[in-house]
């Protein structure tokens, strides 16, 4: 296991390397720059401010500067040395380093997350063993016509729809807002319900294939009852799929959250995310693409470990 982390931490610092260089000349190669809307300033005071952040060198400059000043080495408490990644001071808010930002918004875009993943594996798993418990049913028909439209409807659909059923018409739920567990119910079962879907079906087929093995034949002769054999015995093999999934799906969660985030109003990442595109502010655009990046790494690493604890035969190696 040793190994196999280490392996994964190279290959993440690698990762994070290319990301960053494609994301930083990307973002450059886009005619304007973050302060060519300002009006009415002078030239004077332009070539100050693009002076301050280096805007007037050369390409490959500003590359290794910006990276040479992306990773940090310090000493914590207990002389323990750590690295920590500063994303520098944001080109549009600039009482706020982009740390800051990120620190700010990483909560509320991390409870939304949450939230939406819990509400996507109750019902996604719920909905995935009944269908494959009772094939053919009308219980099947109806779960997969519903996860059917679930995956197909984007989720921005779903809030429109879904303001109107819950915030007009029964008038259960806020429309916006944060600060409560309920101003985030709504976005949540939003932005979930496309993930709940791909999960619902993802755990019928494992849950069929696992169904027709011998094992569960056995477990049937003995005696015992269905419900017993479905949660105990086959649950545990069909859900393999489901973890593989859990670890883009995490990822996507947290991306996908960024119009819903706009259309309620949630002081989340996704707005800082949407703002730092539309003003060309490169370092906090930049802070969110690594960030993203790093939560995708990290959650693909822990479904790669949870497999041995799942499934006794799948070795690390």
């Amino acid at each position: 296991m040793t190994r196999l982390l280490l392996r994964r931490l190279l290959w993440m610092v690698i990762t994070l390397w290319v990301v960053y260089t494609i994301t930083f000349f990307l973002m450059r190669a886009v005619p304007g720059g973050p302060f060519s809307s300002e009006k009415n300033v002078p030239d004077s005071i332009k070539r100050n401010i693009e002076a301050r952040f280096l805007l007037d060198r050369p390409l490959y400059v500003q590359y290794f500067h910006h990276l040479g000043t992306l990773f940090h080495f310090e000493v914590g408490p207990y002389h323990i040395p750590y690295v920590w990644l500063d994303f520098g001071n944001s080109y549009r808010q600039e009482d706020f380093s982009v740390n800051e930002v990120i620190a700010q918004g990483f909560p509320v875009s991390a409870s939304l997350g949450i939230l939406a993943l819990v509400f996507a594996l109750t019902l996604g798993m719920t909905a995935g063993v009944v269908s494959a418990a009772r094939r053919h049913s009308m219980f099947d028909v109806s779960f997969m016509v519903m996860a059917t439209l679930g995956i197909a409807v984007p989720n921005f659909v779903l809030a429109s729809v879904g303001i109107i059923v819950f915030v007009f018409a029964l008038d259960v739920l806020p429309a916006a807002g944060w600060g409560t567990l309920w101003q985030i119910v709504l976005p949540a079962l939003c932005l979930g319900a496309p993930f709940a879907g791909y999960i619902a079906r993802l755990t019928r087929t494992g849950m069929l294939e696992v169904l027709g093995q011998d094992y569960i034949r056995t477990a049937y002769a003995k005696g015992m009852r269905g419900k017993r054999v479905v949660v105990h015995h086959a649950l545990r093999g069909a859900i393999l799929p489901v973890v593989s999934y859990l670890g883009p799906a995490t990822a996507g969660i947290l991306t996908g959250s960024l119009v819903l985030e706009r259309i309620f109003l949630l002081p989340g990442m996704g707005i800082h995310f949407i703002e730092a595109a539309t003003q060309r502010d490169y370092t906090l655009a930049m802070g969110m693409v690594l960030v993203y990046t790093l939560l995708l790494f990290l959650m693909n690493t822990l479904v790669d470990l949870s497999y041995a604890l799942i499934d006794p035969r799948v070795k690390i190696e």
